[in-house]
């Protein structure tokens, strides 16, 4: 069973820093430019990347993450070219974390055991799907645990704290992705005042680490963040800088 999520947090906590999630929508502005920019995100000091598969419905995106999915769509990008992707990073990095963020609709849609097993060929360590809810994912999480996959539960602002307990109860070697605020994903000036005292309170009751995402578009935003979680997640500013100068470099954060 693969162990390099753990060893990420582990890594970042020992050096005294949030881990560093990185999201990128695969195949935007092309799929060989957001393959490289994986390489130079983890050449630039992100623990764990997310690989975002691109979805016709993508519900819980903002708009710079719906256009980068809607132009991967438009260049034939697929699930299956993804995890291809994703085949090729692993043997350039063995070493880095890899999440697979995607929408329910289109493992299901693969077939579960057929899924869990390219996945597991790819070098995935974890799945994120974005809209399968706690009740729903037990078939999922039964697919993916004889290849050592884990699973990442999202956390949403207003989930009590019992459900959060619920959500982390059986998954190992993952982590929980808190979501900083209400609404879509996408870029923000400021992060909820309550925040930090949501974060403290799922860091006690939980013992899986906790990366928070949705709005992190700063240093200085990152560096809150990790005072209270073990990671911080950033995507639509990292895709917004890609699809604009299609490539990444650089400072990571602006």
């Amino acid at each position: 069973m693969s162990e390099r999520i753990a060893r990420s947090f582990a890594k970042a906590k020992a050096e005294g820093r949030g881990a560093f999630v990185a999201y990128l929508t695969m195949g935007c502005p092309t799929l060989s430019q957001s393959e490289q920019a994986v390489d130079a995100l983890i050449a630039g000091g992100a623990d764990i990347i997310e690989l975002g598969v691109p979805f016709s419905d993508p519900f819980a995106d903002g708009g710079v993450i719906r256009s980068a999915a809607y132009t991967a769509l438009s260049q034939g990008v697929t699930l299956d070219k993804v995890l291809a992707t994703a085949k090729r990073l692993r043997d350039r990095h063995p070493d880095t974390a890899f999440v697979l963020f995607t929408y329910y609709n289109l493992v299901f849609s693969k077939g579960l055991g057929e899924f869990a097993a390219e996945a597991a060929d790819a070098g995935i360590d974890a799945v994120l799907a974005v809209d399968l809810p706690l009740e729903e994912r037990d078939e999922l999480l039964d697919a993916l645990k004889p290849y050592g996959i884990g699973y990442v539960p999202l956390i949403a602002p207003n989930t009590p704290i019992e459900r959060v307990v619920e959500s982390a109860r059986g998954i190992e070697n993952s982590f929980l992705y808190v979501i900083t605020v209400k609404g879509i994903t996408g870029a923000r000036s400021e992060l909820p005042p309550d925040l930090t005292g949501r974060l403290d309170a799922i860091r006690a009751a939980v013992k899986l680490p906790i990366a928070a995402g949705f709005g992190i578009s700063t240093k200085e935003q990152a560096e809150t963040v990790s005072m209270h979680a073990d990671g911080f997640v950033v995507g639509s500013a990292l895709v917004k800088r890609l699809s604009a100068e299609g490539k990444i470099e650089g400072e990571l954060l602006v």
